[in-house]
C-alpha cells in the first residue's frame, strides 16, 4: 500500500501524455514532435515512468517500440483519465457560461435521420452556444470510442449482449428494419409479397459482421430461404439511396429513415416483415463515469423526442415512449401475430 501511495503521488499527466503519446506514434521521435518536445526529454520521461511502476513499458524493435501488457494497460487508463480531465474543464466552463457546453455523441442510421437531429434542434433552442459533434458509424466503430471516453454517449439500435460490457443501455423506442425500392420498382404493383419473391433480386446490406445483417440474414432463413449471396456490402446511407433510387436495388432500412424517405415521395416501403430486426433503438453510456452536463441535458431532450415520435403500424399496441414494450423486445415481437 505504501508503495502504491508513493507512485500516485508521484505519476503525473506528464507522464500519462508521454505514454499515450509513444504509444500512438508507434516511436519516441514521433512522440516527440507530437509533443513538441526534445527525443531525449521523451526518453527520460519514459525512463522516470517505468522506475515509478517497476514494469517494462514498451519494447524496442527495428521499426520502433511497441506496448508490453503494462503499457496498453497504462494507455487504456491514460485515456480515460484525460478524457474525463477535458470533460471536467469542458463542464466547468459550461457553467460559468450558462449556455454553451460540448457534445459529442456517435449515431447509427437508425437515430440520426429523425430522434438525433430534432432533440439537438430542441436542446439548441435553450443553449444556442451548444457544440455537437457528431460521429456516425456501426458498433464496431463507436463503442470503442464511446469506452475510452472519445464519445460522451451513442444513440441508435442497442448492441446485442455480449456487446455491452461496460455500458449502460437506456431503451427509448422500438424500431424495425423493412426492405425499400424506389417509387415504380416493379415490386411495388404486388400486395401478396414474401422475402423468396425477392431473393432473386440486386441488394444493397450491411456489411456481414454488423447486427444488422445477422438479422437480416435469419429473416431471410427463418422464410427457408438463402440470403443474397451476392449483395452490396455498404453501410454509406448515401451511396446506398442513391443506388436505391436510380437503379432496381432493394436495401434494408431502419423504420423511422425510411417512413421519412417514403412521405417525402423518395422511396417506397414493401410490405415484407423482418420480424428478426425488430428491437430497441436507445442510449449508451459508459457505466462508470458521469455524463458532463451538456451531454445529460441532450439525453433528457432525447427521452422527451422518442416519446412522441410514432411508431412503426408494423408494430400494433406500441407507441412512443412505451417503456414497457421497450424494455422487452420479446413481447413486442409476439405483437405481430
Amino acid at each position: 500500500m505504501h508503495d502504491l501511495q508513493h507512485t500516485m503521488s508521484r505519476l503525473t499527466m506528464r507522464h500519462l501524455r508521454i505514454v499515450l503519446a509513444i504509444t500512438d506514434g508507434g516511436s519516441l521521435v514521433v512522440a516527440a514532435r507530437n509533443l513538441c518536445m526534445t527525443q531525449p526529454a521523451i526518453t527520460k520521461a519514459l525512463q522516470e515512468t517505468e522506475a515509478l511502476l517497476q514494469v517494462e513499458l514498451f519494447s524496442r524493435t527495428n521499426r520502433g517500440v511497441l506496448p508490453t501488457e503494462f503499457g496498453v494497460a497504462l494507455a487504456a487508463h491514460a485515456r480515460l483519465i484525460t478524457a474525463q480531465l477535458h470533460h471536467a474543464a469542458e463542464e466547468i466552463h459550461d457553467l460559468r457560461d450558462g449556455m454553451g457546453g460540448r457534445v459529442v455523441v456517435g449515431t447509427l442510421l437508425s437515430a440520426s435521420a429523425d430522434l438525433l437531429p430534432r432533440a439537438i434542434a430542441a436542446l439548441r433552442k435553450d443553449r444556442p452556444k451548444l457544440v455537437v459533434s457528431i460521429v456516425e458509424g456501426s458498433h464496431d466503430r463507436l463503442l470503442p470510442d464511446l469506452r475510452v471516453g472519445k464519445l460522451d454517449l451513442v444513440v441508435g439500435r442497442l448492441p446485442e449482449h455480449h456487446e455491452r460490457d461496460g455500458l449502460h443501455q437506456e431503451p427509448l423506442l422500438m424500431d424495425v428494419s423493412v426492405v425499400v425500392v424506389r417509387p415504380g420498382h416493379p415490386l411495388t404493383t404486388r400486395s401478396d409479397l414474401h422475402l423468396a419473391d425477392l431473393a432473386a433480386w440486386d441488394w444493397i446490406l450491411p456489411r456481414p459482421e454488423t447486427t444488422l445483417r445477422r438479422h437480416i440474414d435469419q429473416a431471410f432463413r427463418e422464410e427457408g430461404v438463402e440470403p443474397p449471396p451476392h449483395a452490396v456490402d455498404s453501410v454509406s446511407q448515401l451511396t446506398n439511396r442513391s443506388l436505391v433510387m436510380e437503379a432496381d436495388y432493394l436495401a434494408v432500412w431502419p423504420w423511422l429513415v425510411a417512413h421519412r424517405e417514403a412521405s417525402a415521395g423518395y422511396i417506397a416501403i414493401l410490405p415484407v416483415l423482418l420480424k428478426s430486426t425488430l428491437g430497441p433503438i436507445g442510449i449508451s453510456t459508459r457505466a462508470d463515469s458521469r455524463l458532463p452536463s451538456a451531454a445529460q441535458m441532450l439525453q433528457q431532450s432525447l427521452r422527451k423526442i422518442a416519446g412522441s415520435i410514432d411508431q412503426c403500424p408494423l408494430l400494433p399496441g406500441i407507441t412512443g415512449g412505451d417503456s414497457g414494450a421497450v424494455q422487452n423486445s420479446i413481447e413486442a415481437r409476439q405483437a405481430w401475430g
